[in-house]
């Protein structure tokens, strides 16, 4: 009901002229998920707050909701209902509509607002393979909002802590000049806590064309939102993508980045991608104690031993390694591919990968 209601309402004040982005509609779903839908003014002041941005939206604002408000219970009880109208008349003094109405919403003879839904818990849901590009776009806005926190780890430098670390016995002393010698306070050390650092390894591959651009989106999320983050296109080569996934601008980072991979669709060398990055990286650092995900179907041309070989060199000194295959979700799936049959027995996790849904669980994993 959250979703229904929230995607509605968005694209009513789409409608009435209102701009309203859709990261702003995400907000007001959460927003009355957490709230409720029963109680008018949580809903009210919950979309007030998320959806209205200029103040002179406000009046337009209230009575698009009054009579959204007073027509939502017929909306909702149909629940496999496409379409609702509702008509919301509109002074030419108050507001014109923009120039996206038309994707937004479809007018009726009679003024009436035409509401498609395309539910967020829907298209969380959905297989990226099968995603629409509107439905790709609205999930590259929900993939932004992750936060890729992970498990942070102790360093040897030590730092001002807590009474249950080691004493501090310089700044003890130091602190005891201030009260004549004597002791008073007592300091303590602790070792440093500082975040892991995550290596994200991304197949762009032919096979993986389907979900590329989508997982592609969730890396960018990741460099751009998490510190100590390093990002890789595997295909017939290896290609670091730090640097141009971190523009601030979502949409400049993904054509930076598709501009700097050369072997987009082509073949997969992912044993000696693996062994390049290894060489030239992993190992002397970059992996060492670090979080690795390999984002991939697992399907390699090249000799499934120097795969497996690989592999086994990224966990020895890796924290943990994350393989995330968008084909395991498929019912009867068997990790019976050459490449992903070698890198099986190297796998700490292997998880889902062909959804929002299942790259949120895979932020969730990530962090834990």
């Amino acid at each position: 009901p959250a979703e229904r209601m929230a995607v509605a309402f968005g694209r009513v004040l789409r409608g009435a002229g209102i701009a309203t982005p859709i990261g702003n509609v995400i907000t007001f779903t959460e927003s009355i998920a957490r709230l409720g839908v029963d109680r008018r003014d949580d809903v009210y002041w919950a979309g007030r707050a998320t959806l209205v941005r200029r103040p002179e939206d406000i009046a337009l604002f209230d009575r698009a909701f009054e009579v959204f408000w007073s027509q939502r219970r017929s909306a909702m009880n149909d629940v496999e209902a496409e379409t609702f109208h509702l008509t919301i008349n509109v002074d030419a003094d108050e507001g014109s509509m923009d120039d996206g109405r038309a994707n937004a919403a479809d007018d009726d003879d009679d003024g009436s607002i035409t509401l498609r839904f395309s539910t967020i818990e829907t298209l969380r849901t959905k297989d990226f393979a099968a995603y629409s590009p509107e439905e790709l776009h609205l999930a590259q806005e929900m993939m932004s909002r992750l936060r890729l926190v992970g498990t942070p780890r102790s360093s040897f430098r030590m730092t001002p802590g807590s009474r249950r670390g080691r004493p501090d016995l310089r700044r003890t002393v130091r602190s005891s000049l201030r009260t004549a010698g004597e002791p008073i306070t007592r300091h303590h050390l602790e070792n440093d806590r500082r975040l892991r650092r995550l290596v994200l390894l991304l197949d762009v591959s032919g096979s993986m064309e389907p979900y590329a651009r989508a997982l592609l989106r969730f890396v960018q999320a990741a460099v751009a939102g998490r510190q100590k983050v390093e990002a890789f296109a595997i295909g017939t080569r290896l290609t670091r993508v730090t640097r141009e996934l971190g523009a601030r601008d979502p949409d400049k980072a993904l054509r930076l980045a598709s501009h700097r991979v050369q072997d987009w669709s082509g073949g997969t060398r992912l044993g000696e991608c693996l062994r390049h990055f290894n060489d030239e990286w992993g190992v002397r650092g970059m992996a060492r104690g670090a979080i690795v995900v390999v984002l991939s179907d697992g399907w390699d041309r090249g000799d499934p031993e120097v795969l497996a070989e690989q592999m086994r060199r990224l966990q020895r000194v890796s924290f943990r390694t994350i393989w995330v295959n968008p084909l395991k979700v498929t019912p009867g799936y068997a990790p019976l591919a050459r490449g992903m049959a070698a890198a099986m027995p190297y796998i700490d996790r292997f998880v889902e990968g062909h959804s929002v849904d299942a790259m949120e669980r895979l932020a969730h994993e990530i962090g834990t």
